[in-house]
């Protein structure tokens, strides 16, 4: 179950091989989700919002586009592992403006300390807090969350689901320079854990196996919108994928209250406080 699936295109392959570039280019749709964002907020609260606070940011790649937007836009990002944060640094802020710099905050932190930073919109994108498989701990964190919006914020994560994602599989996304699988290893059913991996391939060389590793709780629709309202929001919005002509994913989310019975399929979750 691929998080986004982007269009086949040409890379700049480099000698060495970096596993963040790969994932960013994988998955990663900056300039999307800063849009899909904003104009949720915009669309709900009827002003643009200026404060964002990403956790799990990593690379802080929507961070970085996030203070893009005007001299008003402000970015906090919140990670506890400095290496993805050190590889940002290196590749994205050294393409922003000083002025862009200046509104740009990355704490080395966890999303679990009390003295997260304030913000219109804080997001947990890529299915980043399924890495919380108790529900108390989960419903802390969303908690702690809630306590650091600013008035009238919003929360905002993405899940996803579906028969086909409760069953071993691999899928392969081939470019012209390397393919990148999504490996859905295992599933219990008892518990709803679940073992992923990432794997990549540039052409002319060995397939990397398990660059990257997730031990995840599958999280439903129903039980979040339970543990968001319990954690203090008012409102949870359920936001779906419509699908293309081809019947896939289309990469465009509306909300809604009733899903379609999708082999697989992804959503967002919006919470307000």
């Amino acid at each position: 179950m691929t998080r986004k699936k982007k269009k086949t295109k040409k890379v700049k392959v480099s000698k060495e091989f970096n596993k963040y570039f790969y994932y960013e280019e994988s998955v990663q749709s900056p300039k999307t989700d800063v849009k899909f964002f904003s104009k949720t907020y915009e669309s709900i609260r009827g002003k643009k919002p200026l404060v964002l606070r990403e956790d799990f940011c990593g690379t802080h790649l929507i961070c970085c586009e996030w203070v893009k937007q005007s001299d008003k836009h402000i970015a906090h990002g919140v990670d506890l592992d400095p290496e993805p944060i050190e590889y940002g640094v290196q590749n994205h802020e050294v393409k922003l403006k000083q002025n862009q710099l200046d509104r740009l905050y990355i704490h080395t932190m966890s999303v679990m300390d009390k003295n997260l930073p304030s913000a219109d919109i804080a997001v947990a994108p890529n299915f980043s807090y399924f890495l919380f498989k108790e529900r108390s701990d989960l419903k802390e964190y969303f908690t702690n969350a809630h306590k650091a919006l600013n008035p009238n914020g919003i929360f905002i994560v993405d899940c996803f689901g579906g028969i086909h994602c409760m069953e071993p599989n691999e899928e392969e996304i081939v470019g012209k320079d390397y393919s990148y699988f999504w490996d859905q290893d295992s599933f219990n059913p008892v518990t709803n854990e679940a073992m992923f991996y990432i794997h990549f391939k540039r052409k002319g060389e060995k397939k990397r196996e398990k660059v990257f590793t997730y031990d995840w709780r599958m999280w439903g629709i129903a039980e979040l919108k339970d543990i968001f309202k319990e954690a203090g929001f008012s409102k949870v919005t359920v936001y779906w994928e419509l699908d293309d002509k081809k019947g896939e994913g289309s990469g465009i989310f509306k909300p809604t209250t009733k899903g379609d019975d999708a082999d697989a399929w992804i959503a967002y979750l919006v919470a307000e406080k």
